[in-house]
C-alpha cells in the first residue's frame, strides 16, 4: 500500500518548513508547494494522503483550490491553517468538506490531531464504496436520541462544537460525547461524509 503523503501548501517560507519539520518528526511522509497552481500541477488523486493548506494565498487562495478539488470529484481530506480566518470562512471551509480550521499561531498537538483525522478519513474515503444509501441512513438516525438529533442538525449547519454547545446550554465536552456517539451509531467518519451526501433530517 502507498506510504500517505501531507501535502503542504503555504506562500509563507517559515510556515511552510515549521509544518514540514513537525510532520515529519513523527514520521510522515510530506511534500511542500508554495502555491496552490503549483500543487495543481503535479495533483494526483491516485496518492493517499491529506493536504494542509493555508487560506490566504496570491493568485489562488486555499478555499479556491477547495473549490478547484471538489469540481474534479478530488475528495482528498484538507487541514486548513491560516492567520486571518474568521468564524465565517471556517464554517464555510467545513461546510465544504474541509477536516479542520486551525488558527496560527497553532499548538503543534493540534495540528497533528487534525492530521490524524484527515489520514483516517482518506483512508475510510479509499476504502468505503462510492455512494451509501440514504434508506440505510435514514434508518441509523431514527435511532438517534433526541439529543444527538439537536447536534447532529446543527453540526449539518456548519456550527462547531464550541457554538453548538453555547445553542444547547450544555458542555463542549458534552458536545463532543455526543458527536461520537452519533458518528458510530450512523457508522460513518465524521459530519462532513453527511454533508457531503446531502444528508437532511426527518422531521420530528
Amino acid at each position: 500500500m502507498t506510504v500517505p503523503t501531507i501535502f503542504i501548501i503555504d506562500d509563507d517560507e517559515a510556515y511552510r518548513d515549521s509544518v514540514r519539520e513537525l510532520v515529519s518528526s513523527i514520521g510522515l511522509a510530506t511534500e511542500v508547494h508554495s502555491s496552490a497552481l503549483a500543487f495543481i500541477e503535479s495533483f494526483d488523486p491516485a496518492r493517499p494522503g491529506c493536504l494542509v493548506l493555508d487560506v490566504r494565498m496570491a493568485v489562488m487562495s486555499g478555499l479556491a483550490l477547495q473549490q478547484r478539488l471538489a469540481a474534479i470529484g478530488a475528495r482528498i481530506p484538507i487541514v486548513f491553517i491560516s492567520g486571518h480566518g474568521d468564524i465565517a470562512m471556517a464554517v464555510k471551509a467545513v461546510k465544504d468538506g474541509a477536516v479542520d480550521f486551525v488558527q496560527k499561531p497553532y499548538r503543534e498537538q493540534q495540528l497533528l490531531d487534525a492530521i490524524d483525522e484527515a489520514l483516517r478519513r482518506d483512508a475510510a474515503i479509499r476504502e468505503a464504496p462510492e455512494t451509501e444509501t440514504h434508506q440505510g441512513l435514514a434508518k441509523r438516525i431514527a435511532g438517534l436520541t433526541d439529543r444527538e438529533r439537536e447536534v447532529l442538525s446543527l453540526a449539518l449547519k456548519g456550527l462547531p462544537s464550541k457554538i453548538i454547545a453555547k445553542e444547547l446550554t450544555i458542555s463542549h465536552r458534552t458536545v463532543e460525547q455526543h458527536r461520537s456517539r452519533l458518528l458510530e451509531k450512523l457508522d460513518v467518519g465524521s459530519i462532513t461524509e453527511l454533508l457531503r451526501m446531502n444528508i437532511e433530517l426527518p422531521p420530528e
